[in-house]
Formats: structure tokens, C-alpha cells, sequence
């Protein structure tokens, strides 16, 4: 979602070549090469293939194979987007190898450093050398940390670029018929992140807040493959099968799962790109989270966070609470923040040639 409006602003400038590398850490057929297909993204020029493993062992991999392709490329710059393990590696590569580096989405904070995203921003802007920001605050928020305001711009949100040059696409999408929901009818659920899934009592106790809500409306759950293989893992498998109004489903393509979250009553989520397109198509968004690294989501959308217990996960009460103040307070649906207004690619593109 953020590579598609660079790929195309790039094109339409007709002043750059762009080399597209695909590092594979996202490799899953609906994750990746059917977004793919449904932006409009080039081929990519090359694929790396690195695959799923630890934090270190991925981050390794993905540097060792980048490295030749930027020995062999000698690009003028190397451009990195949003904070996963690729970002941070391909970032350190080109650093070393004295090509300048520009990171869109520079500047996001949750400071919170059990994220390994946190880790990955932080690291990814100290040392690139053109911090494209997304939002006012991540100015801020680089200005605090020292880094010079030379090197850092505001040109908005790509994802929201995206986002408005195929929503009306995304409203042809038949998947409320496919799943068996009415518009309005349902809430839909996204969960991955370490944090929620990877222990069985923070597991537990979100499914029992979805049981709750289930019992009242229809839950759609395009499950991770992360979430699903610790979902059986734990033997919760036959608890969600017994709920007739929980629709688990395996992950979405980008029209779909836009279509999904547009036409829904609210969305519980804990990705940090879900709150930004919620704010845009002006659905509540619960963020299963203590902290949010996208804070103009609360301050100019419709995003909220959900309270944390002592076990650092949201207790059912919390998120069934939470669910029932947004629904009846749609405080937030309307406002935009500035310059998300599907221009920021074109804003990047420009920002490359004057650097």
C-alpha cells in the first residue's frame, strides 16, 4: 500500500529509474503478491526470498542479500518505508555502503520499547538522510530527538493515497456477501502483533471480549497466520468454532479488506496502517493497544485506544466497554488530518529530485 503510489509517481515524473526489491519477509500469496496484483505494483525487479525466522536472524538475511544488489546497483538513493525488520536492514546496508537513504513514514513514536517496530523507527531515522513524514507530530517528535530539520519534510500519508485511488474499486467488492453480513451489521477484528497472540492469557482473553460481542453482533476475523497457528497452539480452536456469529475468514487482498472495514460498525485492530485508513473512511477503530505511534488518529479521526490491564493486554471488559462508548460516540468521523489528501507520493517524488 505504500509502495504502489511511489512506483507510479516515480513513472509519471519520468525523471527516475526505480529498481523495486522485494525482500520476501512478507511472503504469504494473500499478504503480498495479491496486493500486488490488486495495486498495480510493477513486478519486482528482484526478490530476495528471505522468508519468515527471528527478528535477528530475518534482519541478517535480509542484509546479507541486499548488499550485493546495492554493491551491483550503485543506486543515488535507497528508499525504505513504514518499520519492519526489512526497513531497518536495507537501511544499514545502504548507510554503510554511503548511499543516501530516505525512510518514509519517519518520525512515528509510540515509545514503547517492547515494540520491535519502535526499535526499527528509531534506528531507521538516525541514520537516514532524507525523514519523509507522514504526519505534524513526527516532525516533532524528530526536532526533540535532535535531528536536523534539514533532513526532514512533511509530505503526508502514502497509505492514504492508496487508500482514495481505489476506494471505489474497493466498493464493487462482493465480500459482505461472500462472508454472509449486512453493512453496518458487524464489527471486524485484525489481530498479530506479539503482545495480543503470543500468550495464552492475553489470546484468551480477547476471544472472550469477541464472545461478548458476538453475542450481540456479527464479528468478521481475517486471521493472521501468525494468530491462527498460536490459536491452535493454545487449543482454542473448538471454543471460536462454537460461535455461530464469528466469521473467521483466512487473510483478505487490499479491495476486499478495504471494503470490509468501510461498510462495518467498527473495526478492533491492533496495525498501526488500520488506524490511519479508519480515520480516512470515518469508521471507529478500537486499537487493542497502550500506546499508538499514529496519535493524530486520535486527535483527528476516529481512533481510540482500549485501556491495558497489568498483564499488558486489554481485559473483555475493557474492550466490550470501549466498543459500546464508540458506537454511540462517533467522535472524530469527518476530520482529516492535513495533507492526507492522496498527493504525498507526488510530494516524495519531488522532495528526491531537489535533495
Amino acid at each position: 500500500m505504500k509502495i504502489a503510489p511511489l512506483m507510479e509517481a516515480f513513472t509519471a515524473s519520468g525523471q527516475f529509474e526505480s529498481v523495486l526489491v522485494h525482500t520476501g519477509q512478507h511472503y504469504d500469496e494473500r499478504m503480498s503478491e495479491l496486493f500486488f496484483r490488486q495495486l498495480g505494483i510493477p513486478e519486482p525487479d528482484i526478490n530476495l526470498e528471505v522468508g519468515s525466522g527471528g527478528h535477528g536472524a530475518q534482519t541478517g538475511e535480509v542484509m546479507k542479500r541486499f548488499e550485493p544488489v546495492v554493491e551491483q546497483r550503485k543506486p543515488d538513493w535507497v528508499i525504505v518505508v513504514g518499520d519492519v525488520n526489512s526497513t531497518i536492514a536495507c537501511a544499514l546496508v545502504a548507510t554503510k555502503l554511503g548511499v543516501r537513504v530516505a525512510h518514509v513514514e519517519a518520525g512515528l513514536r509510540s515509545y514503547d520499547r517492547t515494540m520491535p517496530e519502535e526499535i526499527n523507527r528509531v534506528l531507521t531515522d538516525a541514520i537516514s538522510d532524507l525523514l519523509l513524514a507522514s504526519e505534524p507530530g513526527a516532525v516533532e517528535n524528530l526536532r526533540r530527538e535532535g535531528i536536523d530539520g534539514a533532513r526532514v519534510q512533511f509530505v503526508g500519508n502514502v497509505m492514504i493515497d492508496t487508500l482514495l485511488k481505489h476506494r471505489a474499486r474497493a466498493d464493487q467488492s462482493r465480500i459482505l456477501e461472500e462472508i454472509g453480513v449486512a453493512p453496518g451489521r458487524y464489527v471486524v477484528v485484525t489481530l498479530h502483533r506479539p503482545s495480543n497472540v503470543d500468550r495464552r492469557e492475553a489470546l484468551g482473553e480477547l476471544l472472550a471480549a469477541f464472545e461478548r460481542i458476538a453475542a450481540e453482533t456479527h464479528v468478521v476475523f481475517p486471521m493472521h497466520p501468525r494468530t491462527r497457528r498460536n490459536l491452535e497452539q493454545f487449543g482454542f480452536g473448538p471454543r471460536v468454532e462454537r460461535l455461530a456469529r464469528l466469521k473467521i475468514t483466512e487473510p483478505l487482498g487490499y479491495l476486499d479488506y478495504l471494503k470490509l472495514m468501510s461498510a462495518s460498525s467498527a473495526v478492533l485492530t491492533d496495525s498501526g496502517g488500520v488506524q490511519e485508513e479508519t480515520t480516512i473512511l470515518g469508521v471507529p477503530c478500537l486499537t487493542l493497544r497502550p500506546t499508538t505511534e499514529r496519535p493524530i488518529t486520535i486527535t483527528h479521526g476516529t481512533n481510540r485506544l482500549v485501556p491495558v490491564g497489568p498483564g499488558g493486554f486489554p481485559s473483555q471488559e475493557a474492550v466490550v466497554g470501549s466498543l459500546r462508548t464508540a458506537l454511540t460516540d462517533r467522535r472524530g468521523a469527518g476530520l482529516h488530518p492535513p495533507m492526507w489528501d492522496g498527493r504525498a507520493a507526488e510530494r516524495i517524488a519531488q522532495c528526491l529530485l531537489k535533495a
